[in-house]
């Protein structure tokens, strides 16, 4: 059924705004350590009168509408084929890059594995300075922010918990933002500070002198609330929070428990915002509440977690807003910024915004008042068996465009790639449920869950073409599994194991290589001092865990040791945080490490979004020895996203396992050039104008395939001169 009402969708008058068009927006990051401890290799040279917005990529995803569009045409079709690499600049830093640079009148501003911020002459990748926190981050930093007034120009960088503000031109820390330089986002929640696990992974946006920022968070309680804050970007003093888990009197505290605010956790922006400067409008996505796949404590649809909101920028008051998965218990976050175009219909031109899903499918809204521009169902799926959960009885998917993924494994659809490996793959097939999307996992038998808890589509986001109204989306289309399992109260580090690792790393600590790394015998392997550190800052996929403390991390300490249930004496009982908790991810995998599926594993997609018709669709990226042994167009996981040119180019890198950055033509998919890059470039590119010249420039260094080295690179292409 569709329905016509949308009640979910809530618009709040506008009259009154007095909005100013054209206002400055860029985006932001954060960064943490001691502002003391500042490196400068050699100040940055005056910078040139500004090149123009069209020359520059000054704002992560290209633009304040998150489009990842460039007008520039220098790099085209006829030319492509000639592009060349004219400079590499390596960090020297292993752990892998998953940050898209920003670049500014000719300077590159990034980020290396260790997460030191780097300015780059963006002509040939010389260092100009370097700015050390003083710590080593341990979270993914896909990008940084710039604003400028007048002569005071400052990038907005992140490491864990802290936002700096430094001097554009030096590199060094501004004093009079925040607490001498930073700001602390564990502060602000109404919740003990030192006890929150936050990290920015993606940077926030600029409006005017405003910095909106989000931040990571655990997938399991205790997790804190996941408020969306606005800070002023001259002193860093907090102007607004918008509560994404309601307290009383706000919309929405009725679609959580009574209370939940103080309690519950997540309902996060980690995946970056959109903002519409001429209107004063940020589009901010969130993710799942905590934890990810229990909420029998969450009873209700969890507003506004899983949802698209649109928020004033001035004030955070919500305008409308859209929740894409009620009652989430299968961590389907809305997972990358979503991007703002113009779409025609019926000879009218509406503004629109597009949010892409790790589902498989595009919603398309209009941006200024919310409602859909392709129709949405609400269809209904079966209940949860799991005691307590109460699985939402509906949910809304677009009914056009048709989904980039699979959405529902069969039989004929397993492997063919030997046929040991489709023998092998039928016979665990038929132990699984698989029914689709939204199928509440269960107790003891896993679910498919298909695509993947990695998409669809990722955190790279899309790439929209504002002259033909085309977005294009890479994909993954591999299946994984899931299931619960009754955690059990005792006085062990089990407990606290089960309850807070269990859900990566498994109910065995076998976790599922290589993304989610075995945990049997790591005694062994790090020292006492060496895991407890892990556990506190976190590293990679794993957030820091601070709320373990006390006799529950040296009783987790003693149980990661040892393997099995063991308690300190003296030690209190310790009860989970729920009654059931998550068994651990699992790619369905063959015996050799390759998809149990069949091709393709990964695409590109492009859909008109003024029709919803798909204009192209190809298998994306390769593994190197299958296509040495004849299976080519396979199509691989992919992290990163696509950028498109005026001059008829998309760019992309993202392949995990061909380390390939490509150029398609833009109109039809067709491969026009491609290089091998010293890592899988798994971020975003960017391009961008320097003295005359054209530039394409990608982060690669891998970590995204723990099988593989990984490393921190940049490396630009250009024309010959």
């Amino acid at each position: 059924m569709f329905s016509s009402s949308l009640a979910c969708i809530a618009k709040e008058s506008m009259d009154t705004k007095k909005l100013v068009a054209g206002a400055v927006l860029l985006l932001c990051g954060v960064a943490l350590g001691n502002p003391r401890a500042l490196k400068t290799v050699q100040s940055a040279p005056g910078t040139a009168a500004s090149q123009g917005a069209d020359r520059n990529w000054s704002v992560y995803g290209g633009s304040a509408a998150a489009d990842h569009f460039s007008r520039l045409t220098q790099i085209n079709r006829g030319n492509v084929s000639k592009l060349h690499e004219v400079w590499r600049y390596d960090t020297g830093e292993k752990g892998g890059l998953e940050t898209s640079p920003i670049i500014v009148d000719g300077v590159l501003y990034g980020y290396t594995p260790n997460q030191e911020v780097i300015a780059l002459d963006a002509a040939n990748g010389k260092l100009l300075w370097k700015f050390n926190s003083g710590m080593v981050g341990t979270q993914p930093d896909r990008g940084l922010a710039y604003w400028e007034s007048g002569r005071d120009k400052r990038i907005l960088a992140g490491v864990l918990n802290f936002v700096y503000a430094l001097d554009a031109t030096t590199g060094h820390v501004i004093p009079s933002f925040g607490d001498n330089g930073r700001i602390d986002l564990r502060k602000d929640l109404g919740r003990e500070a030192k006890l929150q696990s936050i990290a920015v992974t993606s940077p926030g946006v600029i409006y005017k002198d405003l910095i909106v920022v989000g931040d990571r968070e655990p997938e399991t309680l205790p997790a804190p609330p996941g408020d969306i804050r606005a800070y002023d970007v001259r002193t860093g003093k907090l102007r607004w929070s918008f509560h994404t888990i309601p307290h009383p009197g706000e919309f929405g505290y009725d679609t959580w428990p009574k209370d939940a605010w103080k309690s519950s956790g997540g309902a996060n922006n980690w995946a970056g915002m959109a903002v519409d400067t001429a209107r004063g409008i940020v589009y901010v996505p969130t993710g799942s509440a905590a934890s990810d796949f229990y909420g029998a404590d969450r009873v209700g649809d969890d507003l506004f977690a899983n949802s698209l909101m649109a928020l004033d920028a001035e004030t955070g008051k919500r305008i409308w807003s859209f929740q894409g998965v009620r009652h989430d218990i299968w961590d389907r976050d809305f997972p990358a910024a979503p991007a703002l175009l113009t779409v025609k219909r019926d000879g009218q031109e509406i503004p629109a915004v597009a949010q892409t899903t790790k589902q498989g499918y595009v919603y398309l809204f209009n941006r200024v008042d919310g409602k859909p521009l392709f129709p949405i169902a609400y269809r209904k799926y079966p209940p949860s068996t799991v005691p307590g959960e109460v699985a939402a009885s509906e949910q809304p998917l677009p009914t056009k465009p048709a989904p980039y993924a699979r959405q529902i494994l069969t039989e004929d659809m397993l492997t063919q790639r030997t046929p040991a490996a489709h023998a092998w793959a039928v016979e665990r097939f038929r132990t699984f449920r698989s029914d689709g999307q939204f199928v509440p996992l269960s107790v003891g038998k896993n679910t498919v869950v298909f695509p993947g808890f990695d998409g669809g589509a990722e955190w790279g986001g899309p790439a929209v073409d504002p002259q033909t109204g085309i977005i294009y989306v890479n994909s993954n289309d591999i299946a994984w599994t899931g299931s619960l399992a009754k955690h059990t109260k005792g006085r062990g580090g089990r407990t606290v194991y089960q309850s807070q690792c269990s859900v990566c790393h498994g109910e065995n600590l076998a976790g599922s290589p290589p993304q989610f790394p075995s945990l049997i015998g790591i005694g062994g392997r790090l020292t006492r001092a060496q895991i407890a550190a892990k556990i506190y800052q976190g590293g990679g996929r794993m957030p820091g865990f601070p709320n373990i403390e006390g006799d529950s991390l040296e009783n987790l300490l003693a149980y990661l040791a040892g393997g099995r249930g063991h308690a300190i004496a003296n030690s209190e009982t310790e009860t989970p945080t729920t009654p059931y908790g998550f068994t651990g991810y699992n790619k369905f995998l063959d015996p050799q490490g390759y998809p149990a599926v069949a091709p393709p594993w990964g695409t590109l997609n492009a859909i008109d979004l003024n029709t919803g018709e798909y204009v192209w669709k190809i298998p994306f990226g390769y593994y190197p020895v299958l296509a040495a042994e004849g299976l080519k167009n396979t199509g691989t996981e992919n992290y990163g996203g696509p950028v498109v040119t005026a001059g008829g180019l998309l760019f992309i890198g993202a392949t995990n396992f061909d380390k390939q950055f490509h150029a398609y033509d833009k109109a039809t998919g067709k491969l026009l050039w491609q290089a091998t890059l010293p890592f899988a470039g798994n971020a975003t590119p960017a391009t961008y104008e320097a003295h005359g010249r054209q530039y394409v420039v990608i982060a690669a260094g891998g970590g995204r395939d723990r099988t593989s080295p990984s490393g921190g690179v940049y490396v630009a292409f250009s024309l010959p001169q």
